[in-house]
């Protein structure tokens, strides 16, 4: 019962810490309240849950917003708030944020060419920059189950577009699970863990039992 040795994690075909970047658009009050692909508590828990596997494995994150220096449109909610707000917020007006100066700077100034993408909505917010990411040539990574469109159709259908032009689409507990990679990984095991049960779901629920033991 010998783990291998740790392979490099900068040239890694997996998604590591050292080898991609968390992107972080428009989770507002008004785009989270027009969400119809899933339900909204679970959207907003499991957002949430991306953001804190960023800190716990110390993703350079892109966090953005929309509207809000014009006054139409409000800050990040609070709960996503709370966990980023160690990070500037790039405001644009622009539906696309790859067609925003600031945004693209600040990705670009990752280094990553592995972006973890999230976005609301999938069809427009999310699926517009993923496509103009891959025509620059990086590897991007959509979170279907922290994004959400205007309706299931809507969803579903941006889903596939980005897939055929190469997105790769990934879900929550794969996330966390492709960062962390072994539980040998002392120094994340715990917070890997607790990932998972303060984001619930199924497997939440089973560790907040073990942990109980």
């Amino acid at each position: 019962m010998s783990s291998l040795p740790i392979r490099n994690q900068v040239e890694d075909h997996l998604l590591t810490s050292q080898n991609s970047a968390l992107i972080v658009i428009d989770y507002q009050p008004v785009q989270v309240n027009s969400i119809a692909s899933m339900d909204r508590q679970l959207l907003i828990n499991n957002i949430v849950g991306v953001a804190k596997a960023g800190k716990v494995y110390q993703l350079p994150t892109v966090l953005s917003t929309v509207n809000v220096q014009t006054g139409f449109n409000k800050e990040t909610i609070p709960q996503l708030k709370s966990v980023l707000k160690h990070l500037p917020s790039y405001d644009r007006t622009t539906i696309n944020s790859w067609e925003d100066k600031e945004f693209v700077e600040a990705v670009k100034a990752t280094g990553r060419k592995k972006l973890i993408m999230t976005a609301l909505w999938t069809e427009a917010c999310l699926t517009f920059p993923v496509l103009d990411a891959l025509k620059e040539g990086y590897e991007v990574y959509i979170v279907v189950d922290a994004v959400g469109g205007t309706s299931l159709a809507a969803h579903d259908a941006a889903i596939r577009r980005m897939e055929q032009a190469g997105a790769v689409s990934i879900s929550v507990a794969q996330l966390f699970c492709e960062l962390q990679r072994d539980w040998n990984r002392a120094e994340t095991a715990q917070d890997f863990m607790k990932l998972f049960v303060e984001t619930g779901g199924t497997a939440g629920i089973q560790f907040s039992y073990d942990a109980t033991e």
